[in-house]
């Protein structure tokens, strides 16, 4: 079991319930990943009870088993701007993402990125690690970020199993009445100029669950969960369908009220690697939704 206490972002520490060798304690209990296993091999940065020992070694119950976690360079300049910390502990970091700002550098955009930001977060706050995003925004969604600390939890929560997936929540104002509730199932391909995606039965399976706020004959405003998290899912399927997010251009959506796509990640629930619990974080919508709702009649 974790040993709360003496966790921090740079060091894992367990101790032993019942006998196992010391490699099947590392993968099988404490989820440290086959490529992260043969790094502290080599770097000898695992110890039991104090003392370096090989990973054929025996443990048995009280045995504490620490990995120190090395610091890492982030090549990346640091820009003060103000991101809002919604939770933190000793593996993750979650912020809120502003609309308009990109959420990692590219040619087009090397500065004024979320990781630039939360480069400066990490630095005045002492934290010796790459900056590792678990989900990703588009530029022009605002919502809910998470940002792993250290390779530890980045490689657990980003683990392709059921037992990692993050319960995730939209809200999204859309063209047209929609109807109550209901699921949309359509695969996703990328489209040939590598920007938009578009419904094909070659592409990833994609499901969306939908269920209608408040509507009338001009908008909806709905609440989206998704059973998938494909890039542009929520912007395409919503578009496939006949009713394209406002302000959403790429995809057809009306460009007369809002300067960006309406939509807005409001919920996020994921799991804790080191509490072994799901934390569940909130926030609020962004006043320019808000008026959008309003303009609509749907305030």
């Amino acid at each position: 079991m974790w040993k709360i206490e003496s966790q921090r972002y740079d060091q894992l520490v367990w101790q032993c319930k019942e006998e196992n060798k010391l490699k099947s304690e590392l993968l099988d209990k404490m989820n440290i990943s086959v490529r992260m296993l043969c790094s502290i091999k080599k770097e000898k940065s695992v110890t039991v009870n104090g003392k370096y020992v090989p990973m054929h070694t025996m443990v048995c119950g009280t045995d504490i088993i620490k990995i120190e976690l090395p610091h890492e360079i982030n090549e990346y300049e640091a820009q003060q701007m103000g991101i809002e910390v919604l939770y933190e502990d000793f593996d993750l970091l979650v912020v809120e993402k502003p609309f308009g700002m990109v959420v990692h550098p590219t040619r087009n955009h090397l500065e004024n990125t979320m990781l630039n930001a939360l480069k400066y977060y990490f630095d005045e706050n002492g934290i010796k690690s790459k900056v590792r995003f678990v989900n990703r925004l588009d530029r022009d969604t605002s919502g809910i970020l998470i940002v792993a600390k250290n390779a530890y939890a980045h490689s657990v929560l980003t683990k392709d199993t059921s037992m990692w997936e993050m319960h995730k929540k939209y809200i999204a104002v859309v063209e047209g009445k929609l109807d109550e509730s209901g699921t949309i199932r359509l695969p996703i391909i990328k489209s040939e100029d590598g920007i938009r995606r578009m419904v094909d039965e070659n592409g990833q399976e994609c499901v969306t669950h939908y269920r209608t706020i408040k509507s009338n004959e001009r908008a909806s405003f709905v609440e989206l969960e998704l059973e998938t998290g494909r890039t542009h899912q929520i912007r395409v399927h919503m578009s496939a369908i006949g009713h394209p997010i406002f302000g959403d251009e790429l995809y057809g959506g009306n460009m007369d009220f809002i300067e960006r796509q309406a939509l807005h990640c409001i919920e996020l629930g994921f799991y804790s690697p080191r509490l072994e619990k799901e934390i569940r974080v909130k926030t609020k919508l962004h006043d320019d939704i808000t008026e959008l709702l309003m303009k609509l009649g749907l305030n």
